[in-house]
């Protein structure tokens, strides 16, 4: 009886994680969910209240509320590539979805959550804002010193980047392999 625990044993531990764990889908969609709802209110709020405006100045010159629009990606690059931006995004939320299906790590939910989020508040911008579908500009509306405007979507883009990177470097996978406590 007692070999036959140890080998049972044994092969728990040998057992993937992925076993182990629950998929971790709910907690991409709702940090999803989160941002999307997030980055939709606030660029109703600021078209609706700051756009005719000079910026709205919140803490002096280091952070400033104004309207603009980019036609681009990130730093108003590719003005002219609306439609390829529009393609990518739809992309990049159909491989995140196809990701989730082997998630089982809390770390990798977060950032595809955040990453799924911040793609899905842009792709919105570009489907139903002028001047059309799949031509749509971004409403971008934070401003920082010597920073381009940007928007909560790109803001959770860029942090779901970082973590992304985080967590490759150590070896954690979508399946939350590496044997860190909380992969």
């Amino acid at each position: 009886m007692r070999v036959m625990q140890a080998t049972r044993g044994e092969a728990l531990a040998q057992a993937p994680t992925s076993r182990a764990t629950p998929r971790r889908t709910a907690t991409l969609l709702t940090v999803a969910a989160i941002v999307l709802v997030a980055d939709l209110v606030s660029k109703v709020l600021v078209v609706a209240t700051v756009a005719p405006s000079p910026p709205i100045h919140v803490l002096g010159r280091l952070l400033q509320i104004t309207d603009t629009r980019n036609s681009g990606a990130a730093f108003s690059v590719g003005t002219g590539a609306t439609v390829l931006f529009t393609a990518v995004a739809v992309l990049v939320v159909g491989v995140i979805l196809r990701a989730a299906k082997r998630l089982h790590s809390t770390g990798w939910a977060v950032c595809l959550g955040l990453l799924l989020g911040g793609a899905l508040g842009n792709l919105v911008d570009r489907l139903f804002r002028s001047p059309g579908a799949f031509r749509g500009q971004v409403v971008d509306w934070i401003q920082l010193p010597h920073w381009p405007v940007f928007n909560l979507a790109d803001s959770a883009i860029v942090v779901g980047g970082v973590i992304a990177v985080l967590l490759a470097s150590r070896g954690v996978t979508l399946e939350g392999g590496t044997g860190a406590p909380d992969a």
